[in-house]
């Protein structure tokens, strides 16, 4: 069924609790080193200031085990970003619940912006917020009347700051950001465009047994490369050399051959060196011509040729692991090929990033603007192309 979005409420002078997924990397010196995520909820944030609502923001911020985490991890610096981006104070609460708090909220006039602090702070507390305390999730609910959940990346965890809210207020609502996840790969996987290909790759099976199975039920092909892959060639008889193989996978990895009836492609080649080092010697070798000394660190060109025709005739494509060690120049071809194979199809297909690793490498290639989506949430993206239910998305209200 659809879900209601921040489009299907009345927002003006309301308080609007917004959970957003502001959990960004900080440079040592308290910086932040990426602000993807707070440009992605921009739009959700300036729609309920345009729409006279009072934005009241929360968000995670790393783990909080110590009393150090929490001297590292405010959102002060994230509060401080997202007034630059805005261009518009945003006040800042350095704390997560309390009078000082309620005052702030309640001073609030139409179009303002408020930020929280750090939700995870109440895990020193007996770990209220990611084990869903219900009398934490209630006093969140206290501070608004409506919530809009915005948070994909937490999407996949029932916590106080989602679910509890959730469960104590009248109405919630997705977030832009959150709803355009959920047409998105919630769209992929119900009702794709055909030919619908999903590419993935990785280090290991065991990461992505259910992504497999649930994708062999919907996909037309899956192209698995990656260290992956080396499992599946360990289980069509392949020798890999010193290639990441999971042994107790093997026997699944035949399984799923098996099920999939001809989907899967592996490919023919690989690019392999004898350690796991930048500057080791590459050579590029067939499946069955890979020497005992060497291991596969990257699809080969055969590999490449093969997958982009495949892509190419793709409607729907959700990728999902890179397809070698991106991170080293000598092994970032295959990714970065399968990269420019999908931006070509842009806008002519429905193009999706899982997250992690792939939205990573797109970044690197500078390829963004030529995707129709790239997820913000790893886990939560994962467990969608599982076919799980989420949490945050299972509370947002239906239509």
């Amino acid at each position: 069924m659809a879900k209601k979005t921040l489009r299907d409420i009345d927002l003006k002078n309301k308080k609007v609790l917004v959970r957003v997924d502001f959990n960004v990397p900080l440079n040592k010196d308290g910086s932040i080193s990426d602000d993807t995520r707070i440009v992605a909820a921009l739009p959700t944030v300036e729609y309920v200031i345009k729409h006279g609502g009072k934005a009241i923001l929360f968000s995670h911020l790393g783990r909080i085990k110590t009393a150090d985490d929490k001297a590292t991890n405010s959102m002060r610096p994230v509060a401080q970003r997202l007034a630059e981006l805005l261009d518009k104070e945003v006040m800042f609460v350095d704390e997560t619940r309390g009078e000082r708090l309620e005052a702030a909220i309640d001073s609030l006039s139409a179009g303002d912006v408020l930020m929280f602090e750090n939700t995870r702070f109440e895990d020193l507390d007996g770990n209220k917020e990611s084990k869903n305390n219900p009398e934490l999730g209630k006093y969140w609910a206290s501070l608004g009347e409506v919530f809009v959940n915005d948070a994909f990346g937490t999407a996949h965890r029932a916590h106080a700051s989602n679910v509890g809210i959730s469960q104590n207020i009248k109405e919630t609502v997705a977030g832009l950001l959150l709803e355009k996840e959920i047409n998105f790969i919630g769209g992929a996987l119900e009702n794709p465009k055909r030919p619908f290909v999903a590419i993935l790759g990785g280090a290991k099976v065991s990461d992505k047994i259910e992504v497999i199975q649930n994708l062999l039920k919907v996909a037309d092909k899956v192209l698995i490369g990656g260290g992956m892959a080396f499992t599946f060639l360990k289980a069509q008889g392949f020798e890999v050399g010193k290639s990441l193989v999971e042994l107790d996978k093997v026997d699944l990895a035949k399984d799923l051959l098996k099920q999939a009836n001809g989907k899967i492609e592996l490919g023919f080649d690989v690019v392999t060196g004898k350690a796991f080092d930048a500057n080791t010697e590459t050579h590029v070798r067939n499946f069955n011509e890979i020497p005992a000394d060497e291991m596969g660190l990257d699809i080969g060109p055969k590999t490449v040729k093969a997958f982009t025709e495949v892509i190419r005739s793709a409607k729907t494509v959700v990728w999902n692991g890179p397809q070698g060690v991106f991170e080293m120049d000598a092994f970032a071809n295959g990714t970065k090929q399968v990269a420019l194979a999908l931006a070509d199809l842009y806008p002519n297909a429905i193009t999706i990033v899982g997250g992690g690793d792939s939205a990573a490498a797109v970044a690197k290639f500078d390829l963004e603007s030529k995707f129709a989506h790239i997820s913000t949430g790893g886990g939560a993206s994962l467990e969608y192309l599982e076919g799980k239910v989420l949490p945050g998305i299972s509370a947002v209200s239906e239509k």
